[in-house]
């Protein structure tokens, strides 16, 4: 599979409001993150979501610069042009995103999507008003313009998922900003005003997630939690429950209690 065919199939299937074609790019068991919203949405809810979607909006969606691919993820920008019931370009600006897939086989596992929610809160209505006023302190507090703070999330987050960056220990800020090739006082104002996360907020949002994976590939004996949390990047044992509380709720002995009830 050539990563700029299943990108264009993809912008294909938005632009064609195909919501089961834009479904079909997830496996069976696939999940679609979408990052401003805070949600997550299955395969076949995929399929009932952007109709809902496609029945408020219709929007052209446009390729920005060249698909990034290695062997098992893909990244890309691009443009959103929102057009009224009829086709036309509204009058309200266009705005960007970034979308992050990891690839198994001919379909993405996970789809992760993040967009400029400034530009789609173009609405007059109060709850509309008061989300542009929340992205526009958001961005005066970073110190970067719009268009900046997207292309730096952008670089940060191909490189923290093609290199898996978040599973060294021993990863400070100064190093991720020279991995990233920006200023330390850069990187912390896309973290802190971006992703209105703290530096270690923001590793652990991957680490966890990489320890919930591998929970849920063990048959419950063959890797103890231990040897889990020292892979994905904590130092102690401690530190890795205390974040994974808090992030899924439930300790890695639940998660992967459950995950196994599943399974079985």
């Amino acid at each position: 599979m050539r990563a700029t065919d299943f990108v264009e199939s993809y912008f294909d299937a938005w632009n064609q409001q195909d919501s089961k074609g834009v479904a079909d790019h997830l496996t069976a068991d696939g999940i679609y993150c979408d990052i401003p919203e805070n949600e997550q949405r299955s395969h076949d809810e995929l399929i009932a979501s952007p109709n809902n979607f496609f029945s408020e909006y219709v929007h052209r969606y446009e390729l920005i610069g060249e698909v990034l691919a290695s062997n098992d993820t893909i990244a890309f920008q691009y443009r959103i042009f929102p057009n009224d019931k009829m086709g036309k370009e509204a009058s309200v600006k266009p705005y960007l995103g970034a979308e992050f897939m990891t690839i198994n086989g001919d379909a993405a596992m996970i789809i992760t999507d993040y967009y400029d929610q400034l530009g789609r809160n173009g609405s007059s209505n109060l709850a509309g008003m008061a989300s542009r006023e929340t992205e526009k302190r958001k961005y005066a507090k970073s110190g970067l313009d719009r268009e900046q703070l997207i292309a730096y999330k952008y670089r940060l987050e191909n490189i923290m998922r093609s290199k898996q960056l978040f599973l060294r220990a021993d990863l400070t800020l100064p190093k991720l900003a020279e991995a990233v090739d920006c200023s330390i006082n850069h990187l912390s104002q896309v973290i802190n005003g971006g992703f209105d996360m703290s530096f270690f907020d923001y590793l652990n949002r991957y680490r966890i997630q990489y320890a919930k994976e591998l929970l849920a590939r063990c048959d419950g004996q063959s890797t103890a939690i231990l040897n889990i949390a020292f892979s994905v990047g904590f130092n102690s044992n401690s530190a890795f429950y205390s974040a994974f509380k808090k992030r899924v709720g439930k300790t890695p002995a639940q998660y992967r209690r459950l995950q196994l009830n599943r399974q079985n």
